[in-house]
């Protein structure tokens, strides 16, 4: 396996943790008759702010990984892997690392930069595949 592919199954579990960060304690704040049910209305109480941090982070993570599963699709079947794509690699998961607790604990302007980190490393792959 390439270490892009490596990258993007580890990029998969994080993304397994990070749904466990959010929704074991949504769980508990919210309760499980409306994270159960159909949720037509809104919740009872508001979840806390790092709970709606850490699912915001779920979610910015699921669009972050569809642009960095495109980027090592294009570089895997490309045959268009080097050390700058396996660098870029390993940077946007790095980034993605950092930027849970970034995002969860409010560091700004830290977490834009975080992720601006991840995002220049997934355009770095996809430049470098078509030069």
């Amino acid at each position: 396996m390439t270490p892009e592919l490596t990258a993007l199954a580890l990029a998969v579990l994080l993304q397994a943790v990070q749904y466990g960060l959010y929704t074991v304690p949504a769980n508990l704040e919210l309760g499980t008759r409306y994270t159960g049910g159909s949720r037509d209305f809104p919740p009872e109480r508001p979840m806390s702010k790092r709970t709606a941090r850490l699912g915001r982070a779920m979610a910015n993570h699921f669009e972050a990984l569809i642009l960095f599963g495109i980027a090592v699709t294009v570089v895997t079947l490309g045959h268009q892997s080097s050390v700058v794509t396996q660098i870029a690699a390993w940077v946007y998961l790095a980034a993605r690392i950092a930027y849970i607790p970034a995002y969860a604990f409010g560091w700004n302007p830290w977490r834009s930069a975080i992720w601006g980190v991840g995002f220049f490393a997934t355009l770095t792959m996809i430049v470098a595949s078509l030069i």
